[in-house]
């Protein structure tokens, strides 16, 4: 940075609180948790993650906004630190095992709303048999010889917090066509750190494999969770990602 933040650094134990969540913010600010230019969390999340008032977080960002490192509209606050924003790694597209254009693959996707298929609802957060919005994905091969098919589920957090995925709750009756591949850059935009695990596993028998995705934000809130069947018709079976260079 070109300068230091003269209220927020070398902080003692005898500063006002207020202080130092400004100076922690201000870490996570800088070790990119928070992606330059994109929305912070509110400020009931903050007070949340940090165990304070929301009277606390309003004060640590106020000393934040009079250092310029973070700047306030209608849409929130968003961090102003320099740097370029942290862009969607390549292999995180959605849903998982989605394929590129261009392969002569064909490929089609609807979104319904109703209860998340078994296995879902419990790491998701929802309650048993409650509605949420569920993607479904199938695709094959330009020679056939090779279908995937993907279940995804949201959660309530990924609704009430992307505008994006909430505006499909409306037309999810299953039929329609739906396009949710920037649904992760969506979630992004929302202030939400994504970290996701993938699990792979053989199915026995037959030349096919599952792949479970579970995604969730920097508050370990479960955001989504996909199921993909990888059916090969084929002995070898190859996972591809790619990941952009560093810059």
């Amino acid at each position: 940075m070109a300068r230091s933040t003269p209220h927020v650094s070398a902080l003692t134990d005898g500063e006002p609180l207020y202080l130092r969540i400004a100076s922690r913010l201000l870490g996570e600010l800088r070790d990119g948790t928070v992606p330059p230019g994109e929305r912070l969390p509110g400020e009931r999340q903050l007070a949340e993650h940090f165990g304070v008032s929301r009277e606390t977080v309003r004060q640590a960002l106020e000393v934040l906004r009079r250092e310029g490192l973070v700047a306030t509209d209608r849409r929130g606050s968003h961090a102003t630190l320099p740097g370029l924003p942290v862009e969607t790694p390549a292999s995180l597209t959605f849903p998982v095992g989605a394929r590129s254009a261009g392969r002569g693959a064909i490929a089609r996707a609807t979104v319904v709303w109703e209860p998340p298929p078994a296995g879902h609802a419990e790491p998701l957060g929802l309650a048993p048999g409650r509605p949420t919005l569920v993607h479904r994905y199938w695709s094959a091969s330009a020679d056939e010889r090779e279908v995937r098919t993907a279940v995804s589920s949201f959660s309530a957090v990924a609704l009430s917090e992307v505008e994006e995925l909430a505006r499909y709750r409306d037309r999810a009756d299953g039929r329609s066509a739906a396009e949710l591949r920037r649904a992760y850059d969506w979630m992004r935009r929302a202030g939400l750190t994504l970290h996701h695990r993938d699990t792979i596993t053989r199915i026995a028998d037959a030349p096919s494999v599952r792949v479970v995705r579970r995604v969730h934000d920097q508050y370990d809130r479960p955001l989504e969770l996909t199921e993909l069947i990888v059916d090969a018709q084929q002995d070898a079976l190859v996972y591809e990602f790619t990941l952009p260079a560093a810059v």
